[in-house]
């Protein structure tokens, strides 16, 4: 079933020219990667699928009656509502009838109202809904609905706009770079949700391992042409060479075949008969076809580092706190000459507060850092480049020197480093402000790497990168010879540049890990596995010291079919509460009636478990 229908539409802003005469179509079930350079038409083209935009020429047709959801990279919320007002303002009633239960959980003694929701629960079948609603809301670390936007950092607002976009229940689901703000649990967990659950997808994505697990189908916006390729990331790389190959073949061919015309040209009179005619003009498709050539430019990246001393960077008993947040305590760490190092962690774990004390910027609460006197950072940030009012990209590389010294006492013009960023002489004189989020990284990492830096910090270097502008900082980064810290949430970059983890675990801790990032998690799910498989034991060695029988009488059939939803919502509880023993600043009274209130969750959470399979038994009998 066809949802979306794109036909002849081009683009264009001012001289520059985006895509033309562009066709395709979005089906029932599709899960298509986009995937272009920076700078080509990626989110203008997501504006003209959500009907934000509309195209110069051609037109887009959606079904009748479908609905369109849309995750913008920088999402707009009224600052005076609530999580919960903003989710509820979204057009899908089904959230509305959960609310109104919710309400009337907290206020039993209205019996009538409690009863209401009770029945337009049963009448809209809400209870798988409601667990996925609250396991959304859980996964994306927004427990707290009450809370207001005013309040919400950017990256939470960016994870409400995700969840509104899934709850919404759309018939396609268009997003920009969904993973972006997230941690590597949410972003595991949204790329097992997509890759199960049956939904239609158009999605612009730099993360190369969600595009391989996610995807059916790779669209490419290729130097101003579309090409569409039915299969994962790994087939779309295996079949855009083999098409390039094929291009290139032919292009050699065309050059042979003008060789050969444009001779003959040369040696005709200027009297020409209609056949020679028809093979004039048959000759300015020759030469167009002779002409065309691949603008394969990759960033050239060039360092005159100076060598490292022995003494590298020495940590001894850090520590630090916010507002009464434990990030890390007493944390010791000495840092070898060429190490290449991974930072991973939940947000709010402190992974940039640790590098910002690291580098100086901030102190530590205990401790010191030592610095060698041979180590020169270079120090890439979230927060971006600088951005100036009026001020060119010539202008920004500029500021570093008309020449910039390379290897071997060689140096290069400001013009000439900005092409080997793919800027070309045009492109330097646009205003920085006029680039796209990817294009400001990329002149943000030229204005890093002038420096000639021995100790690269990079945090979250790939957000917003186009894939192959990754994939040549990847070779860059493999051959560079200084140490190496890198913050990044993609796990496909991290595993093919670093050798060793620093896992952010929260409360203080910080654990080393020997090894890439896959490592790691196959050795966080053997361990689950094992806790898993010793919990399954201790309840199966429970129930088959109970009587079974072979039936269920009506009362525990309804008791059944309840308690799942019962311990769902007591795990999401039980989760929150663990959370703000993390994030409050609770005395010791506190504490202690906290712990209380804990230890009876877990102890109801085991109860209703322990029932829940007991019954279970009974129906397998």
């Amino acid at each position: 079933m066809n949802y979306i229908s794109v036909e002849n539409i081009s683009k264009s802003y001012g001289e520059r020219v985006l895509y033309t005469d562009v066709s395709f179509g979005i089906n029932a079930g599709q899960k298509i990667g986009f995937i272009a350079p920076n700078g080509s038409g990626k989110t203008s083209l997501l504006h003209i699928l959500a009907g934000i935009e509309s195209p110069d020429t051609g037109e887009v047709n959606s079904r009748n009656n479908i609905t369109i959801s849309f995750l913008s990279q920088n999402p707009h919320f009224d600052p005076e509502i609530s999580i919960e007002e903003a989710i509820l303002s979204s057009p899908n009633p089904i959230l509305k009838t959960i609310s109104n239960y919710e309400r009337a959980i907290k206020n039993p003694e209205d019996t009538e109202a409690m009863q209401r929701a009770f029945d337009a629960m049963e009448a809209e079948q809400a209870w798988d809904f409601e667990t996925q609603y609250k396991q959304i809301l859980s996964k994306l670390k927004l427990d707290d609905v009450d809370q207001r936007i005013e309040t919400l950092s950017g990256g939470q607002k960016r994870r409400l706009a995700l969840a509104i976009a899934i709850l919404t229940n759309p018939d396609v689901l268009l997003l920009d770079e969904p993973t972006n703000h997230l941690d590597l649990e949410m972003i595991e967990w949204l790329e097992a949700y997509f890759a199960r659950e049956n939904i239609t997808l158009f999605m612009v994505t730099h993360d190369r391992y969600f595009l391989e697990r996610v995807c059916n189908e790779v669209l490419e916006l290729d130097q101003g042409k579309f090409y569409s390729y039915k299969g994962n990331y790994s087939y779309y790389l295996e079949k855009r060479e083999q098409r390039i190959e094929v291009e290139e073949t032919e292009t050699a061919k065309a050059k042979q075949l003008y060789k050969k015309e444009l001779d003959w040209i040369r040696r005709q009179p200027k009297a020409r008969s209609t056949k020679s005619k028809s093979r004039i003009s048959n000759f300015t498709n020759v030469h167009d076809r002779a002409m065309q050539r691949r603008q394969e430019h990759e960033v050239q990246l060039e360092l005159n580092m100076e060598r490292l001393g022995t003494k590298i960077v020495e940590m001894h008993n850090i520590s630090k706190s916010y507002d009464g947040k434990l990030l890390f305590e007493n944390f010791d760490y000495n840092i070898k000459r060429g190490e290449r190092i991974g930072i991973i962690g939940k947000n709010g774990t402190g992974k940039s507060t640790f590098l910002k004390i690291l580098t100086g910027k901030i102190p530590s609460d205990t401790g010191k850092v030592v610095i060698g006197e041979t180590v020169k950072f270079g120090y890439y940030s979230q927060k971006g480049i600088e951005i100036k009012p009026g001020q060119k990209v010539i202008d920004v590389i500029r500021e570093f020197g008309d020449y910039i010294p390379l290897k071997k006492g060689r140096q290069i013009s400001a013009q000439q480093l900005l092409e080997r960023f793919l800027f070309d002489r045009k492109k330097q004189y646009d205003y920085v402000e006029k680039l796209s989020g990817g294009e400001q990284k990329r002149l943000y990492l030229c204005t890093v790497l002038i420096t000639n830096p021995n100790f690269l910090i990079l945090d979250e270097p790939t957000n917003d990168l186009d894939i192959v502008t990754l994939q040549v900082l990847e070779s860059f980064l493999l051959d560079f010879p200084g140490c190496l810290i890198v913050v990044s949430h993609d796990r496909f970059f991290m595993d093919k540049i670093i050798d060793q983890l620093l896992v952010f675990k929260g409360n203080g801790e910080i654990k080393g890990f020997p090894g890439s990032y896959t490592d790691y998690r196959e050795y966080e799910e053997e361990q689950l596995k094992i806790k898993r498989e010793a919990t399954v034991n201790k309840v199966k060695s429970i129930t088959e010291q109970k009587a079974k029988s072979n039936t269920l009488s009506y009362k525990e059939r309804k008791e059944y079919s309840n308690l799942e939803s019962k311990i769902n919502r007591l795990e999401i509880e039980k989760e929150k509460l663990e959370q703000a023993f993390a994030t409050e600043g609770w005395d010791m009274d506190t504490i202690n009636k906290k712990s209380q209130e804990l230890q009876a969750l877990i102890d109801e959470i085991d109860e209703k478990t322990e029932r829940w399979f007991e019954l279970g038994s009974k129906l397998e009998e």
